[in-house]
């Protein structure tokens, strides 16, 4: 194989335009440097973001688009400052993939919150080319921006805990919520919200499930092992419900009302939004004055805690659940979890997948 300094031509599968519809796409890999390490893509995750993206949802998308970004690969070539990986090594790589490294959240760590961050898929990197991501054939990334895989943990299984497990992992760390004994309440039943659930679960908390109706009760209780299935439309249940929860993990990634859940939510309880919503949410102000209740938002999670949630499902042997799909199912894939019609993340067979080179 060539040296790390030489332009790669690899094979995405990319949105043109807003339909939304992928297809095989040649494009050439950034330039690489000493930090950077090329990783060829076993699988990927696919993420209820990756809609919005691809179908310019929040206003700015940019075509061709590779999406992706719950990618687990092997490393191939290192360049001469990696430190921490080795060829042959299975790293994951999440939402972002750069970061200013000398700002406030940088400094602390917290460089999801950089306003200078780079996304995976969707952005520019800092060589004016456009970043691309998981659904190719293989990725450069900078080592900073990559974790090892725990060994003995199946990378289909990694994939979704890149975005999906660390979104839920990050609030609970950062709000002091990790303590067993809590009560916590999921909103929405998706990729995010049923790890959501395994996590805190994991964490000896007990979990409350909230839906709009009864149809996944049995998913909710018997699979997932949640300990209470809430009809947010049953305003007796409701009722009987109120003041008892430490925090609500909102997964929905649609508009939704917010009173009937901060009623939910005990004195100094948390409600953390955690989907993309691109409409106005609303609440009187009465509903979180009287309690002290807190609306809040997190936004995936850092380096630091993807390892250390990825350490934590290991130690406790959480795995999430998936459907294993090819490439070419890819856009049958994306109706389907439009259609939320997924138990509970699609993962992309990138490696078993065959790329036809197109432009």
């Amino acid at each position: 194989m060539a040296s790390l300094e030489n332009e790669k031509t690899v094979v995405g599968w990319a949105a043109r335009d807003p339909s939304g519809v992928l297809s095989p796409y040649t494009y050439t890999l950034r330039n690489t440097g000493p930090e950077d390490v090329l990783i060829k893509v076993i699988c990927c995750g696919i993420c209820h973001t990756d809609l919005h993206q691809i179908k310019n949802d929040l206003g700015m998308s940019n075509y061709p688009m590779v999406p992706g970004h719950e990618v687990v690969g092997e490393v191939i070539e290192v360049g001469s400052a990696v430190t921490s990986y080795t060829v042959g090594d299975v790293v994951g790589v999440g939402v972002i993939v750069g970061s200013c490294r000398n700002c406030r959240p940088c400094n602390l760590d917290i460089e999801q919150y950089c306003n200078k961050k780079i996304w995976s898929y969707n952005d520019v990197y800092t060589d004016g080319r456009p970043t691309q991501g998981g659904f190719a054939e293989s990725m450069i990334v900078d080592q900073k921006f990559i974790v090892k895989i725990p060994e003995g943990m199946a990378p289909e299984q990694a994939a979704p805990l890149l975005c999906a497990g660390v979104t839920v992992y990050s609030p609970l760390s950062h709000f002091g919520l990790k303590q067993s004994g809590l009560r916590g309440g999921i909103l929405g039943l998706g990729g995010v919200g049923h790890m959501g659930v395994k996590i805190a679960k994991a964490m000896g908390h007990h979990v409350t499930v909230i839906s709009s109706s009864d149809k996944k009760r049995a998913e909710a209780l018997d699979h997932l092992g949640a300990d209470r299935y809430l009809i947010s439309s049953d305003a007796t249940q409701m009722q009987e419900a109120a003041d008892s929860l430490d925090y609500i993990i909102d997964t929905v990634p649609a508009f939704h009302p917010l009173e009937p859940y901060l009623s939910l939510l005990k004195l100094d309880g948390k409600l953390i939004l955690l989907g993309v919503i691109n409409t106005p949410l609303q609440f009187v102000t009465p509903m979180v004055m009287l309690g002290r209740k807190t609306i809040t938002g997190s936004f995936i999670g850092s380096m630091k805690e993807t390892r250390e949630m990825l350490d934590f499902c290991q130690e406790k042997k959480l795995t999430s659940t998936i459907e294993v799909v090819k490439m070419d199912y890819v856009n049958t894939a994306l109706e389907r979890l439009e259609k939320n019609d997924v138990r509970y993340r699609f993962v992309v067979d990138v490696a078993g997948s065959k790329f036809e080179q197109q432009h």
